[in-house]
């Protein structure tokens, strides 16, 4: 870390300057544009690169001004006054004006008039009864409004409503996958990490990463394996893969092994580490490949697989009859992929917190798979690799010519929700599915 960052850390904001910034961030948001400002809070030291970085990938414009107003009051007693020198800088001075005037909010601006119109009378009710079939009017209770002279009752806009009748399944349009490759894929493969870290070695990632090499390179993709990448590599790895010209695929995948952790989310929970130690959420990691930092790839499918833990859990399961389940007994040297408990607190970072807004936007076209619940383990054999990723490698290869992903996956969530580590514990996948369509893979003729 530079001296600037260890100065930064050290000194906290100016309590009057924190106060500016948290009272009139409503108006920073929508008026404030970051893509200007980036260089000159490079140059001034107050942010580094890997955090401009974090920024950029938050999203919208919105988004990014708000990162940015949330970073800057974690950087110490300089980041405001060097913050006003780059608004001035960069044209954006009427920005400082209303910064400068003062420390509290604008006053709030009062409720429009409304005109007092007297509601209408319901003339004709549309409630139809679908019991019998027909369209005929349901009773329906009203008391007239007292002197109101009722109007001539206008047509309605909605003549002749009959019920709609629910999509078929065959209904549903299919993503189209005839690009040959189809797409690429880059798996990331953490097994040995540093001792800094404090966590211990992924005996059994490389025989995970071997069958995912293999059974993608089958299903027509071009593969990448990156192993042992600390968190900076990480962002760098997926950097670049947002940079490639998808336009001639029609599919992207990301894979990582590696321990993981929970991490506070808007999106999609959890985190995974870096062999150093520290950890890059899934939600920025999902953000690099989103529709607007990778416009090859807008309105195409982008799948994540997750095996890692989504925290220190460990789930026991609860007892069903006989019948609706196969047990299935877990290796003896099954591990898990969770942070020890003891530190999965101190890996959680301020930035990362969840900001509220009114709305969130739907991140179309994106499928992150987990290996197991938010909040709980995942295990892996040292010998055999993981429950997760052994089982879908064999759900893919005796269903992927005839099913589509969803329903693959949802083969996988049983599979494994059978198994048991030391015949005690138990692991459920899952998936956030914002597919508009349904995914088949391509596959090598029978």
């Amino acid at each position: 870390m530079s001296q600037t960052d260890e100065t930064c850390r050290e000194i906290r904001m100016d309590p009057r300057d924190r106060r500016i910034l948290l009272s009139n961030r409503s108006n920073l948001v929508s008026k404030l544009d970051p893509s200007v400002l980036y260089d000159g809070l490079l140059s001034r030291g107050i942010f580094n690169q890997d955090m401009i970085d974090e920024i950029q990938i938050a999203g919208t414009r919105r988004d990014q001004a708000r990162r940015l107003v949330q970073d800057l009051e974690m950087r110490g007693s300089r980041a405001f006054p060097a913050f006003l020198e780059c608004l001035l800088e960069t044209g954006q001075g009427h920005i400082v004006q209303f910064l400068q005037n003062g420390d509290s909010p604008s006053p709030p601006v009062p409720p429009p008039v409304r005109p007092n119109v007297l509601p209408v009378p319901l003339v004709e009710p549309f409630l139809t009864d679908n019991t019998k079939g027909g369209n005929k009017p349901d009773k329906c209770d009203f008391t007239p409004l007292p002197d109101v002279t009722k109007p001539d009752p206008l047509p309605s806009p909605y003549p002749d409503i009959s019920p709609r009748p629910r999509p078929r399944s065959d209904s549903i349009q299919n993503y189209k996958m005839d690009a040959s490759p189809c797409g690429l894929c880059l798996i990331i493969n953490n097994v040995d990490f540093e001792t800094e870290s404090k966590l211990s070695s992924r005996k059994g990632s490389d025989v995970d990463c071997d069958r995912l090499e293999r059974r993608f390179k089958s299903l027509n993709f071009v593969v990448t394996v990156k192993k042992n990448l600390k968190q900076r590599q990480i962002k760098q790895e997926l950097s670049r893969l947002s940079k490639e010209d998808h336009s001639k695929y029609d599919c992207c995948v990301v894979i990582i092994l590696s321990h993981g952790t929970e991490a506070s989310h808007s999106r999609f929970p959890g985190a995974v580490h870096g062999v150093d130690g520290p950890s890059v959420p899934i939600q920025n990691i999902t953000n690099y490949l989103n529709g607007q930092h990778c416009p090859t790839l807008q309105s195409k499918p982008k799948l994540f697989f997750i095996q890692a833990c989504g925290g220190g859990e460990k789930d026991t399961g609860f007892e069903v009859s006989p019948e609706e389940v196969t047990p299935q007994e877990g290796g003896v040297d099954d591990q898990t992929d969770a942070l020890p408990v003891s530190s999965s607190s101190d890996s959680l970072s301020c930035s990362d917190e969840v900001d509220a807004r009114a709305t969130l936007p739907t991140p179309s076209d994106i499928l992150v798979s987990y290996s197991t619940f938010p909040g709980y383990v995942s295990w892996r054999d040292t010998m055999t690799g993981s429950w997760y990723v052994e089982t879908m490698d064999r759900v893919l290869e005796e269903n992927a010519a005839t099913n589509d992903l969803v329903t693959m996956l949802t083969l996988v969530n049983s599979e494994v929700s059978q198994i048991s580590a030391k015949g005690l514990y138990k692991q459920m996948p899952g998936s956030f599915n914002f597919l508009r369509k349904r995914f088949f893979f391509q596959t090598p003729p029978q």
